[in-house]
């Protein structure tokens, strides 16, 4: 990062200043015919071209803008030679009090205060101002000009906006106490899973309901196959549900990077049910594998947290996560209401085929009892806090678990990552001997995750193993395991829960212990380097 590439960008003529989100990928081709014309660049970026662009229109335009607008109209211009995507907003100064804006796959909303108008990609950046926005869709341009507005296409088509409401107040978005808004949410965590599951389950307690699928139980039924496409942490979630559905539903579930996934040539059975996970609901990557999905004709609904989102306008149905505002960069309220929703679909799935009525209500019991057993994992945060400060100097990770801890551990890898810039990796444990246990040594702890159940006594193998290489170990486990003497340096224990809830439960610990080793290191743990909330370009 330069000065000289830091927005905003002013075009050569000193007309126009932009501010842009996005990529546009033609921009070597529109700089090289500016720069023809006699346009000059400061800056090495695609934005400085994108303004450039901007006032060549309007030079050219002069006068004549058709009783539009000739600033409007030289956006308008400009955007129908771009390749990419784009959220923008622009001024002129020859049209003082006006601002145009549009976006192309990239998130842009319009705040509606009182006699004032607001732009951003992000709804947590209004809401101190206004509580009222407009959504803008893809194509769609908004000019901004004293106490008005407009929306209008590329195509010079008027829109009549539709103006929606957050749902969360301004307090929501503070730090309530808190030393970041990380800890915040973490401490939230209880709270929101309880959000995530009000009223969605059946009056007789052995199902899941959710209102908005837009699918009967029979065409849900219908389904012999699942396809779940995600990013980063929601990927992990995805990869829980996928055990959690294939365990008690018996049907098959494949999980895809969405990033990879319109880039390959996937055989897809017909009768297959695409969802898609992304919490801010824009994610660039989870959108395009949504709109490729779509495109050959399969049905797909999606989980995530915002209303208003593209993913949530354009999917076929979808469930809300309703769990606030997530500020802090690493995902952590929004990840574990991703497995609660994952879990319930599980449930859902299960119900409609032949888990039993009582089988349902036990389960449904073990989620409605996981609010209160993270708030018991969130009491170990002294206990994990002193942990923390003991491996805060170390450079590198191991963190391993087995079937649908085995997530739970790529989770813990990327939070320490994420955060606090130590080298971490997640594997299943009994992969160690396939490679990764070449970089044990007694600079490289491993935290492994070690449940109750048919495997404990595997994972005890696989400790002795690190062990024996005289590697320090960090145990979560669950309350009343015996783990043989001196085999851990350091245990965290978790409440025993069911398979269902257990995920929830273990993510806990490894959240605060990234959380504080990040603290302990001095890192800016909500807004870590070179990071994004949301992903907004390819």
């Amino acid at each position: 990062m330069t000065d000289a590439n830091a927005h905003p960008h002013v075009s050569s003529d000193g007309k126009f200043a932009l501010i842009h989100n996005g990529v546009i990928e033609n921009y070597s081709q529109i700089k090289a015919f500016l720069v023809s014309e006699n346009y000059t660049f400061k800056s090495e970026t695609d934005t400085e071209v994108l303004c450039n662009l901007i006032a060549y229109h309007y030079a050219k335009m002069g006068a004549q803008a058709d009783g539009q607008s000739p600033f409007l109209e030289s956006v308008r211009k400009a955007l129908h030679h771009v390749e990419g995507t784009y959220g923008i907003a622009a001024l002129c100064t020859e049209h003082p009090g006006e601002i145009v804006a549009a976006r192309k796959a990239s998130p842009l909303i319009l705040g509606v205060g009182d006699d004032e108008y607001l732009l951003a990609s992000d709804a947590s950046a209004l809401v101190s101002r206004t509580r009222n926005v407009v959504y803008l869709k893809d194509g769609e341009l908004v000019h901004i000009a004293g106490k008005d507005f407009a929306i209008s296409t590329l195509e010079q088509a008027d829109v009549s906006p539709v103006v929606d409401r957050i749902d969360w107040s301004v307090e929501e978005a503070t730090m309530d106490g808190h030393d970041h808004f990380m800890e915040k949410e973490i401490f939230e965590q209880p709270l929101a899973l309880e959000n995530a599951m009000r009223g969605r389950f059946s009056a007789d307690g052995s199902t899941a309901m959710f209102g908005g699928l837009n699918l009967t139980p029979e065409e849900f039924r219908n389904f012999n196959r699942f396809m779940f496409c995600a990013c980063g942490t929601a990927w992990h979630a995805c990869l829980v549900t996928e055990h959690l559905i294939e365990r008690f539903a018996r049907v098959p579930v494949e999980v895809d990077y969405a990033s990879e996934f319109r880039y390959r040539n996937a055989p897809l059975d017909p009768n297959t049910l695409f969802f898609v996970v992304s919490q801010s609901g824009e994610t660039i990557d989870t959108l395009a594998a949504m709109r490729e999905a779509k495109r050959k004709g399969f049905r797909v609904l999606a989980i995530n947290n915002v209303v208003g989102s593209s993913i949530a306008r354009e999917a076929d149905g979808g469930i809300y996560q309703h769990v606030g505002p997530e500020i802090g960069v690493a995902s952590t309220k929004a990840f574990t209401s991703q497995l609660l929703l994952g879990a319930m679909v599980a449930l859902y799935v299960s119900r409609l085929r032949d888990m039993s009525f009582n089988d349902g209500v036990d389960y449904v019991n073990a989620l409605r009892g996981a609010p209160e057993l993270v708030r018991r994992a969130l009491a170990q945060a002294p206990r994990i806090k002193a942990i923390a400060r003991r491996y805060a100097h170390y450079t590198d990770f191991l963190f391993l678990g087995r079937l649908s801890l085995f997530p739970i551990a790529l989770e813990g890898a990327l939070k320490l990552k994420e955060i606090s810039y130590i080298h971490s990796e997640g594997y299943p444990a009994a992969e160690m001997k396939h490679g990764p246990i070449a970089l044990v040594c007694e600079k490289c702890p491993s935290v492994f995750f070690a449940p109750k159940g048919e495997i404990f006594n595997k994972i005890v193998s696989s400790m002795q193993e690190i062990k024996a290489r005289k590697g320090p170990v960090i145990a979560i486990a669950t309350e009343g395991c015996e783990l043989p003497p001196g085999l851990a340096d350091d245990v965290i224990e978790i409440p025993d829960c069911h398979e269902a809830v257990l995920p929830i439960v273990a993510t806990i610990p490894v959240q605060l212990l990234s959380y504080y080793i990040a603290v302990e290191r001095g890192c800016d743990v909500d807004k870590p380097r070179n990071l994004a909330k949301s992903v907004t370009v390819e």
